[in-house]
């Protein structure tokens, strides 16, 4: 069996839903997971701001504009009057849900109703394009990922229960071999209506693969695999062949956007390769995740995450004194802020970190016990690859390559997978160009 993730951009027209019914129409036994269409996750956070603010009225005309973008996408996508109007029941059902939650007056905007609520893209998109395989008479299942996706108090995946629960399911069919179901959403230890957070269809396709043991994962977006830099900046760019599950980690979580940071681990626990696949460009060979031998050092690729602060503590006094560290560490425990990179000296100790939501809080408790220094504005850059610890000559490539360019921070030793380093986002393009100059295109 195979899991297929299918992204907001590759349903999001209705040209791309009927090409995702060609990908799959064949006679393996597949479970596809959906997002939902580009642009309805973004609408539906719109009006959960509205109602939070009590903005009804604005609440109500984006909905209407979200109905009407629907009800324009099924005309388009059906060609039978009989599904049409499955089609437009379908939408006209979720959508008087949503309303429903707006004119239940005097109970307040909950988070339980925000959650309910932020479910209904990706239940639309299933339910649509199990619609459409009807009338394309390709025999499809549609399970609901709130029969059998939980988390726990923790907002952590309970892996036994979903793999327990999942295969009791798809039991039921021992004859069908596809199956649609939802990215994202999920039940929470309550046995409400919850999600995965921004970004958690693939995390959805990483958990059905493990649960199922499936032969592959499969990713599709709109971009032919990991790229060996960004495209968006850089030009020049390929994709890159195949990578291990420890670069894939490293170069998701530092800023590749074409896989959710989460993704890796449970495809890596039980050995599933991922692949990451271009739904505009499907014979495209794409980038293959999987475990891969450590041979020969060699530089992979590059990735930047933005938003960074980098926080100076300085204390002079207390550094090496036992225990300072741990202060410091229970101040970012306290405000669950987690920290990114971290470099000491004798007399300081500086870190990075993504959230500034507690800032404020954060560096007032700091600045109890030592002197703090603080800059904003900052981009990490994260080389990955392979550089084993007994040589050393990528690592002096890489400071080549970028001379000239002021670093504030390096990382390197931690992993023999990656060396980050910390610069000014306004750098960051030159950083990246120079980077692709010097390591890829000699």
């Amino acid at each position: 069996m195979k899991v297929l993730k299918f992204g907001g951009t590759s349903v999001g027209k209705p040209e791309r839903m009927r090409h995702i019914a060609q990908l799959i129409n064949n006679s393996d036994k597949q479970v596809v997971v959906l997002s939902a269409l580009s642009g309805t996750t973004n609408s539906l956070v719109n009006i959960v701001s509205h109602l939070t603010y009590g903005r009804n009225k604005e609440a109500l005309e984006e909905i209407e504009q979200l109905r009407k973008h629907y009800e324009a996408f099924i005309k388009e996508l059906y060609k039978q009057d009989k599904t049409y109007q499955k089609g437009f029941q379908i939408v006209s059902a979720h959508f008087g849900f949503i309303e429903t939650i707006i004119e239940m007056e005097g109970a307040g905007f909950t988070l339980k109703k925000e959650r309910e609520l932020l479910a209904q893209g990706e239940l639309l998109s299933t339910k649509l394009f199990q619609n459409y395989l009807n009338e394309v008479n390709v025999p499809a299942v549609l399970l609901s990922a709130l029969d059998f996706m939980r988390i726990d108090e923790y907002n952590e995946p309970r892996l036994g229960v979903i793999e327990q629960k999942l295969k009791e399911i798809i039991a039921r069919y021992p004859q069908d071999t596809l199956f649609i179901t939802q990215g994202y959403i999920c039940k929470n230890a309550n046995n409400e209506v919850d999600n995965l957070k921004r970004g958690g269809s693939d995390f959805t396709a990483s958990l059905l693969g493990a649960a199922l043991r499936a032969a592959e994962i499969q990713i599709w977006t709109d971009i032919d695999g990991m790229h060996n830099n960004d495209p968006r900046i850089v030009e020049k760019t390929f994709p890159i062949a195949e990578l291990s599950f420890e670069e894939a980690a490293e170069l998701a979580y530092f800023g590749a956007k074409i896989l959710h940071p989460a993704t890796i681990h449970p495809a890596k626990k039980y050995n599933i390769p991922v692949r990451l696949k271009n739904t505009m460009q499907p014979e495209a060979e794409g980038t293959i995740i999987r475990n891969i031998p450590d041979e020969e050092e060699q530089v992979k690729a590059v990735a930047a995450k933005d938003g960074i602060v980098a926080i100076k503590i300085k204390s002079s006094r207390m550094l090496l004194a036992y225990g300072f560290l741990r202060k410091i560490f229970e101040v970012f425990e306290q405000y669950k802020t987690p920290i990114d990179m971290i470099t000491t000296s004798e007399v300081a100790v500086s870190i990075t970190i993504d959230d500034d939501t507690f800032l404020h809080e954060i560096t007032e408790e700091i600045k109890k016990i030592a002197t703090i220094e603080v800059d904003e504005n900052q981009s990490i850059v994260c080389v990955v690859g392979y550089f084993p610890f007994n040589r050393g000559g990528l690592a002096v490539e890489v400071f080549e390559a970028v001379k000239g360019i002021p670093v504030h921070m390096i990382s390197y030793g931690a992993s023999s997978h990656n060396i980050s380093l910390l610069i000014d986002t306004q750098d960051k393009e030159a950083f990246l160009i120079a980077l692709n100059d010097n390591l890829f295109l000699k």
